[in-house]
């Protein structure tokens, strides 16, 4: 079903009456919102197709190639499961991502994924720009509680996959993690990384959980209002741009004009 006026008027009744604090880093803002997510998908054209009724919710693209499931009473700690199918020459891919992980950072993930592609995204760049610090295996937070690293071959594995921890410092406890195979495409990859390493604050209610005691919170310049506003231009975007991917799906192939109009050649 597409996203419908109520789910929004329940978002924008949540976030219309919480104080936003600006949270950062984001790697520890905590998961925040995961409709940031869900609503997201549901205007680009995905359909729910799990029980109505169970806390667990499936998604599917329209294709039906890609399949994104959160399940919070999972036994393990991905929350968060997307998978896509094998087409033509494009292989199977998996990811999953900790029930800490801000969905603001996994919006960025999946808005990608209803998007076109850019050209040759380079994961690194925006990594390198944010003042991460190099790692021989990839690199880590100013902090050091947030490790990216790149697994090399192996025998099991024909190409690099994706490890992002989050840990208490000095090697304590996990907070979070994301995995992202060896097959997720690199604009995917780059548009987590981007949005993970982004220096700017995440926006969270007063009370609310973070993945960290060592969160800094300070009272955000935005009013309620212009959160709510920012996710309805956000939705707004993703409906036109799904709309312009129809369009483009559906339009008949054009002639040239001068296919129509050339004659034979004449006979000598």
């Amino acid at each position: 079903m597409p996203l419908s006026e109520r789910q929004l008027v329940a978002f924008a009744d949540k976030h219309a009456v919480q104080i936003p604090y600006d949270t950062s880093p984001r790697h520890l803002a905590g998961p925040g919102d995961a409709r940031h997510v869900t609503h997201g998908l549901a205007a680009a054209g995905w359909n729910a197709v799990s029980d109505t009724l169970s806390a667990e919710i499936i998604l599917a693209s329209p294709d039906l190639r890609h399949r994104l499931q959160f399940d919070p009473q999972s036994r393990t700690s991905a929350w968060w499961r997307q998978r896509a199918e094998p087409v033509g020459t494009e292989p199977s891919w998996y990811a999953e991502f900790g029930e800490l992980v801000p969905a603001e950072v996994l919006a960025a993930f999946t808005d990608a994924l209803t998007a076109p592609p850019p050209k040759q995204p380079d994961p690194w760049q925006q990594v390198t720009s944010a003042g991460w610090h190099h790692e021989p295996d990839g690199a880590r937070s100013p902090d050091s509680m947030c490790h990216i690293e790149l697994r090399p071959l192996s025998e099991f594995h024909d190409r690099s996959s994706w490890h992002i921890e989050t840990r208490e410092p000095v090697s304590g406890p996990r907070i979070w993690h994301a995995y992202l195979d060896e097959h997720t495409p690199a604009h995917l990859v780059s548009a987590f990384l981007t949005a993970l390493t982004d220096r700017s604050p995440l926006q969270r209610g007063m009370f609310e959980r973070t993945g960290h005691y060592s969160a800094v919170q300070e009272p955000s310049t935005l009013r309620p209002q212009q959160v709510v506003d920012a996710h309805a231009t956000r939705i707004k975007h993703l409906r036109a741009q799904a709309r312009s991917a129809r369009r483009q799906q559906t339009k008949p192939a054009t002639i040239p004009a001068h296919a129509s109009t050339a004659q034979p050649a004449a006979r000598r």
